[in-house]
């Protein structure tokens, strides 16, 4: 059932940040989707690579496809229930690298700009201010260059493709964005410029706040 015969992905035990009898941290490469897709061409994920070895694992959260970084991982339906819950209460903590397009004003900010489907465009999110939803993220330079910036993004709601929607809509898109990027700043980079970085949670058995890092490989 999980054959991994035809894999684009080599499984590296480097991705294995963390793992006890009750969770795993993982970090998930670009280009690898974290759960199966539609079609026999989408089965390859973290997760499919995760269950050879790890047998009871279940995805808690995603990253899309082409972001890499850290993710959680449950291995019982009981811990699955309470990190789902750490994350739709906003109990844990997220941050993210990305490598965005031009020269930032200021040296910090906050944006926040609701969000919803671009049903036409699906999978694209857009900025609705009548019936999107609540979106915002805070966001630091980390170094900036003569055409673009390394940037600190952290999420305080979790929508989908909040960040690269954000960053876009502040006019600096991410590098490498198939979706949301001009042509010029696409090009820039053969894979979406977006980590996540470190992530944080309570772990639900031993009740201890756990704190996960794993730098980006980005230079600008």
């Amino acid at each position: 059932m999980h054959s991994l015969t035809d894999t684009l992905y080599q499984f590296d035990s480097s991705w294995i940040l963390y793992a006890d009898e009750h969770l795993i941290v993982a970090n998930k490469p670009s280009g690898l989707l974290s759960v199966p897709g539609r079609g026999p061409d989408k089965q390859e994920c973290l997760l499919s690579h995760l269950l050879v070895n790890y047998p009871d694992a279940k995805i808690v959260h995603r990253l899309d496809m082409d972001t890499s970084g850290l993710m959680v991982v449950a291995r019982s339906t009981e811990v699955h229930r309470h990190l789902s819950r750490q994350f739709q209460e906003r109990q844990t903590k997220k941050t993210y690298h990305a490598v965005c397009a031009g020269q930032l004003a200021v040296e910090s900010g906050y944006t926040n700009l609701p969000m919803r489907c671009d049903w036409e465009r699906r999978p694209l999110q857009m900025v609705d201010f009548k019936q999107g939803k609540g979106a915002q993220t805070h966001w630091k330079r980390i170094k900036q260059s003569s055409s673009s910036f390394l940037v600190e993004l952290t999420p305080i709601t979790g929508r989908s493709h909040q960040l690269r929607l954000h960053m876009k809509s502040l006019g600096h898109p991410i590098l490498g964005d198939n979706l949301y990027a001009d042509p010029e700043s696409l090009k820039q980079s053969k894979r979406l410029m977006l980590h996540a970085t470190s992530l944080s949670f309570t772990h639900p058995e031993q009740n201890k706040w756990l704190e996960f890092h794993c730098p980006s490989e980005f230079n600008i």
